[in-house]
């Protein structure tokens, strides 16, 4: 039975749970619940995987933000500290049905497998690479390191990077823009100057590429606008460029931290894979399933009134798809669903479903697979500095992921 107006919604805020705590609380609740993000913004929440695939192929729920009574109503401040979540002009994540099959296109044609596959020899390389570093900063701190710091940040923004034919100089501060960027508590005039920030990268990059291109993908989009394309195509195409660095670089940061984070607190499960019984790419699974590092994802907004595991949602309501609470749906999963098993194999959506469904799913893979399996064949004394030290969550309802990982190299 469905959730009554009259219901009180739960309050997503990271400094009151852990996001394991959060997730298990959105499942408890039942598959459609009402949630008040951060700034006292109402929203429901699809928790249960079933329904959560019915609204994601549902085209009665859009993207388009002019779609939300609230935001039409003026109820949304533009300083709002998610709304670089949800106002992106038109994008990827922002637009449906034709206009998003005519956006989608350049990038499926260009972002292909095979582009992704021949990245392999260079992210072992930067794995390496920073592998050596991290060993190296280790030494100089007395043995503990923050191998978020050190490793898991660096390799995917570095991949990413290169892959759009980005200046290596960009990626620290593009870190501490991304920092604020999924930071829930940010100040007015901080939100502002970070969504102003990461759009000057990315039109300064699109530029750049314009006048000497590559071989990378931001020049391959930009060749598909044609000799002479219109200001509308390139400001759509720079939307696009940041939707996807951005996804493609915080996805595999705190998937990383999450995989390592779960084998150092469970080394049965580590020892699976060392003796062969199971894979990197098992590890890598069950960490999308149980720890994905997508937490929430904002927002579709209902253009009638839409019935959803018995719950009524209105016209112009925004509804929040819980990847963290469907990770956890005790009947996709087994009733062991809250416990790390590489062994599960599971069938997840942790990279979202139907036609938004996350066009750098596989070099997420790629990347973390790999990361993991050269992290632990270098450290295999690997240990977590404090194991009884609960993580620090990061500051944000959206992102699963932590502020560090200290670690003891051994």
């Amino acid at each position: 039975m469905g959730l009554t107006e009259d219901d009180r919604p739960v309050l997503l805020d990271p400094t009151i749970r852990t996001s394991a705590e959060e997730s298990e609380l959105l499942y408890a609740a039942g598959p459609v619940v009402r949630v008040e993000l951060p700034g006292g913004v109402p929203a429901w929440a699809v928790t249960h995987d079933a329904p959560a695939r019915e609204v994601m192929r549902d085209s009665r729920f859009v993207k388009d933000i002019n779609r939300w009574g609230a935001w039409k109503r003026g109820e949304i401040p533009a300083d709002w500290p998610l709304i670089g979540l949800v106002d992106l002009g038109p994008s990827l994540v922002s637009t449906d049905g034709t206009e998003h099959r005519r956006l989608r296109r350049p990038v499926a044609r260009e972002f292909t497998p095979q582009r992704v596959e021949a990245l392999r020899g260079r992210v072992e390389e930067i794995t390496r690479e920073l592998l050596d570093r991290t060993e190296r900063a280790a030494d100089d701190a007395g043995g503990v390191v923050d191998l978020k710091d050190t490793f898991a940040f660096p390799l995917p923004i570095t991949v990413v990077g290169e892959l759009f034919g980005m200046p290596t100089e960009w990626h620290r501060p593009l870190r501490e823009l991304y920092d604020s960027f999924f930071d829930d508590k940010a100040a007015p005039e901080t939100v502002l100057a970070t969504l102003q920030g990461l759009y000057g990268y990315i039109a300064r990059l699109v530029r750049l590429k314009r006048d000497e291109p590559g071989a990378d993908l931001t020049s391959a989009l930009l060749s598909e606008l044609g000799d002479e394309p219109s200001e509308e195509a390139v400001e759509e195409l720079i939307a696009t460029i940041q939707v996807m660095i951005t996804a493609g670089h915080e996805t595999s940061v705190h998937l990383i931290v999450n995989a390592v984070r779960s084998l150092l607190g469970d080394p049965a499960q580590l020892e699976l894979v060392h003796t062969g019984r199971y894979s990197w790419d098992d590890v890598v699974e069950e960490s999308l399933r149980l720890d994905s590092p997508t937490l929430n994802f904002l927002f579709r907004f209902a253009t009638e009134d839409i019935d959803i595991a018995g719950t009524l949602v209105r016209e112009g309501e925004g509804v929040v798809i819980s990847y963290g609470g469907m990770g956890r749906d005790r009947g996709q999963h087994g009733a062991d669903a809250d416990r790390f098993d590489i062994s599960r194999r599971p069938r997840h959506t942790s990279f979202g479903h139907g036609p938004h469904s996350c066009p750098g799913s596989a070099l997420a893979r790629l990347e973390t697979t790999i990361a993991l399996r050269e992290l632990f064949a270098r450290f295999p004394g690997l240990r977590l500095a404090d194991p009884d030290g609960p993580p620090e969550r990061s500051p944000s309802v959206i992102i699963n992921g932590q502020r560090t990982l200290p670690v003891r190299l051994g």
